[in-house]
């Protein structure tokens, strides 16, 4: 039996689906704020491109070691209990920034990515089956864009509400270098906002659990590693997962390094530079509503993604970033390079990707659904590496000149995205 919702509970869905868009907001909130805190850490504790880059592998490698057991968990605990229990361990990473920011201690930093990525990856495994399976298959895609207008507009909004809280006070101190006493400003004025966002979130976890959000029904008939294993044999799945990986790959890669490569540029608002990634994003997200599928399938909208991010990725790399553009994000007047901007657009190209693999990879998944969301999520891991590569391609300097270069590494994943959308997602068995 397809995981379904509760026939005892007479509710609509409106209800469920607004707690889980507002959920869908929460993690976009604290996810983006990666874009802004790496180029800052980066410069507050005078870090390597590569060390920078450890910020995000950090956060999104938790998925690696905390996607199947948040599955398991939530078939122990049920949905609600689940998205509860990942916000009460995205409050903990949020505190945990404190005396990470009073020692200044990198590993501290570090540390709390680490539980926080622990926290959004069992919040990310109760949310995103609700969203396909609350409605009719194939127009799963455009439920799931409306939820990422949420996330990415709360990626346009993260990096704003940064620089306004924590980097306004510190304008002029771009390639100069600190002072100690300008470090433990910077790295104190992390505190509050953190708190403040450790709170908030505390209480919604606490609200959700009075909230009336029906469960997801599995059936249960083996043990978990079984599952697991059944599951693997849909190489729809099993290619999805790698597709998903790929794909958290360079959209990190687009939104979070933008702002460390703007740094190394010598743009004074390098910390805003993640809301144009993510302004593009939105974007993409209204136009997959609007032509998914009334227009366009889904496959064929992924095929246009992928060709697009390649594309994109080419002009990126072989771009000249003398070249520059005028922008205006909330009356800051940005002197943007062409490159910038390339790099911004991919968040348009990146728009569709995930809407679109979720439910060609869930297809026909029935009582496994549960399981395959796990593993799913467990792409999201690709966050790490995406950066990572990319810190190793530019050589570890703080030349822009490599930075730029190194965005090469974003191309073998598009057309791994491409293959998927032509052909993997269509294999029935590994034969």
């Amino acid at each position: 039996m397809e995981a379904t919702v509760s026939k005892s509970n007479n509710q609509s869905n409106f209800i469920p689906m607004a707690i889980v868009a507002t959920l869908f907001f929460i993690l976009g909130f604290a996810t983006w704020l990666n874009g802004s805190l790496m180029p800052y850490l980066k410069q507050v504790l005078q870090l390597s491109p590569f060390q920078a880059s450890l910020i995000l592998f950090s956060f999104y490698i938790a998925v690696t070691f905390t996607a199947v057991p948040s599955a398991m968990i939530i078939r122990k605990v049920g949905y609600k209990n689940g998205m509860a229990l990942g916000m009460a361990t995205m409050m903990v990473a949020g505190l945990l920034f404190i005396p990470a920011a009073k020692t200044q201690v990198f590993a501290l930093f570090l540390l709390a990515q680490l539980v926080m990525g622990a926290g959004q990856t069992l919040l990310q495994t109760a949310v995103n089956p609700y969203v396909v399976r609350i409605g009719p298959e194939e127009s799963a895609a455009a439920r799931v864009s409306v939820m990422g207008i949420l996330n990415k507009g709360a990626g346009v909004i993260a990096p704003i509400v940064f620089t306004a809280l924590i980097l306004s006070d510190f304008t002029g101190l771009v390639g100069k270098e600190l002072t100690q006493l300008e470090i433990d400003a910077m790295a104190n004025s992390l505190i509050y906002p953190y708190l403040g966002m450790a709170l908030f979130i505390g209480a919604l976890a606490f609200a959700v659990t009075k909230m009336p959000l029906p469960e997801l029904q599995d059936d249960e008939d083996q043990g978990a590693k079984g599952q697991v294993k059944e599951a693997l044999s849909h190489p729809s799945l099993a290619l999805g997962v790698l597709a998903l990986f790929v794909y958290v790959a360079v959209e990190v890669i687009a939104g979070d390094t933008i702002g460390t490569f703007a740094l190394s540029l010598g743009i004074e608002q390098y910390s805003i530079m993640t809301s144009y990634t993510m302004g593009c994003m939105v974007l993409g997200y209204i136009l997959g509503i609007a032509l998914i599928p009334r227009f366009i399938s889904q496959q064929v909208a992924l095929s246009v993604s992928a060709i697009l991010g390649c594309i994109l990725t080419l002009a990126v790399v072989f771009s000249d970033t003398s070249s520059v553009v005028v922008a205006t994000a909330l009356g800051l007047e940005v002197q943007l390079p062409d490159t910038l901007l390339m790099i911004a657009v991919l968040g348009f190209a990146n728009a569709i990707v995930w809407p679109a693999v979720w439910p060609l990879a869930l297809s026909g998944l029935g009582k496994l659904t549960s399981v395959g969301s796990g593993l799913l999520v467990m792409g999201i891991a690709g966050g790490a590496f995406g950066p990572l590569f990319w810190g190793l391609a530019s050589g570890g300097v703080d030349s822009a000149e490599a930075q730029q270069g190194a965005y090469i590494v974003m191309l073998p994943c598009y057309l791994f995205i491409l293959f998927y959308a032509v052909k993997g997602h269509k294999m029935k068995s590994w034969k």
